[in-house]
């Protein structure tokens, strides 16, 4: 992968951060259940945490003189998360769409900074090694909820 290719996957990684960000507020919005104000406050905490993947994300990119997908026409034309339709969703499946998207974003992470690795891009290196941690974390605890 060279530098070129590795601003492309990139760009679909904040594509996916980014359609992922309005996916959460979504479910946040939509959830129903019975454990519905932990699964709502904890999808809150994730939207929080994508705005600042988000932000690192294109930030390293213009430092590095790319220019960042930053509309979301720009999103959805590259992004392989989907987004869902405006309706109610039912906790444990809020929580397994969240479980795959961010496996998505781990596999796509893990991607990253082994290129990064190759190219000798240290910052991508080292930030994807900080998101693809927090992922972990964060399918761990979704595991435990779906057990």
């Amino acid at each position: 992968m060279n530098q070129q290719e590795l601003t492309k996957e990139l760009n679909s990684y904040i594509a996916n951060i980014g359609v992922g960000y309005i996916k959460l507020h979504n479910l946040h919005w939509n959830v129903v259940g019975s454990q519905f104000k932990a699964v709502h406050e904890y999808l809150e905490s994730l939207y929080d945490a994508f705005a600042d993947v988000l932000d690192e994300t294109a930030e390293l990119l213009k430092i590095n003189g790319e220019q960042p997908v930053a509309s979301l026409k720009g999103y959805l034309a590259i992004a392989t998360i989907k987004e869902l339709d405006d309706a109610a969703v039912d906790q444990k499946k809020a929580l397994e769409i969240t479980l795959a998207d961010l496996e998505l974003l781990r596999d796509q992470a893990l991607k990253i900074r082994k290129a990064a690795n190759e190219h000798d891009c240290f910052s991508a290196a080292n930030l994807m090694e900080d998101h693809i941690e927090n992922y972990a974390k964060q399918i761990w605890f979704l595991r435990s909820m779906l057990a």
